[in-house]
């Protein structure tokens, strides 16, 4: 769960969060969707504490598992502009900065995988549910992420934030520069992902069809404001979605 109290954000006189009170529930595939300068990349650096809030704060709260960080260890929850025990439950993707870019993905996942106490066959194992997503384009290229597609790096970095398995997920705009079969695949990927799990799963999206898709409830944010806050079961939000973007 992630519990949102008056959380705000201005640059200069711009509001890019203000947030009075949101919780995302555990298991949630919350959609984010708005238009350019809606505030939903400022509202995910926040949630991974890559911006500093001018107010208000972001508590994970985790379910029991095990995990080294437990409820029990945190009885109000994990503020992450206060402590780093939330990083081990969170998967995230924003842009190209979370890459390792002179590495290779398989030297990238070696790093990643010893970093957080995964040894080379768990890694190797772990790597092959991408298989069908990286398509034969991710690995054994002998090519450095930098030098990688721009759909094959945003392929690195989705991976790169499933890998350790988290409990929550973040990422913004995963279907940019994917290609209608890589884009479907995903859309699988994480929504078994979260069957399996019970992962908690936000995304951003500029594309409504994907979003509506794969969410089990959308937010939609304009001027940094969450002005609605809609269930989507069986795609119910896409009518209302469609009339708000003036889609006919």
């Amino acid at each position: 769960m992630i519990k949102i109290e008056n959380l705000k954000k201005n640059f200069g006189e711009t509001c890019a969060c203000d947030i009075p009170s949101f919780t995302i529930n555990d298991g949630d595939i919350l959609g984010l969707v708005g238009n350019n300068g809606a505030g939903k990349t400022t509202l995910f650096r926040l949630l991974l504490d890559l911006l500093k809030a001018d107010e208000g704060s972001v508590l994970y709260q985790f379910p029991a598992t095990d995990s080294a960080t437990t409820p029990d260890d945190f009885p109000s929850g994990i503020n992450p502009a206060e402590s780093e025990a939330w990083k081990q439950n969170v998967g995230a993707y924003v842009d190209e900065g979370f890459l390792i870019d002179f590495l290779t993905p398989e030297e990238y996942f070696a790093f990643l995988g010893k970093i957080s106490g995964i040894s080379q066959q768990e890694t190797d194992e772990r790597l092959k549910m991408f298989e069908r997503f990286a398509n034969g384009e991710v690995f054994g290229q002998k090519k450095l992420i930098r030098n990688l597609s721009a759909g094959n790096k945003m392929k690195v970095g989705i991976i790169s934030a499933l890998f350790r398995h988290p409990q929550t997920v973040i990422l913004d705009e995963p279907f940019n520069f994917l290609d209608p079969t890589s884009q479907l695949v995903l859309k699988h990927l994480l929504q078994d992902y979260a069957q399996q799990t019970g992962a908690t799963i936000l995304i951003s999206s500029h594309n409504l069809q994907h979003t509506v898709d794969i969410s089990t409830r959308i937010a939609l944010l304009e001027h940094g404001q969450i002005i609605r806050d809609l269930p989507n079961a069986e795609g119910s939000a896409s009518a209302e979605l469609q009339e708000y973007f003036g889609a006919e």
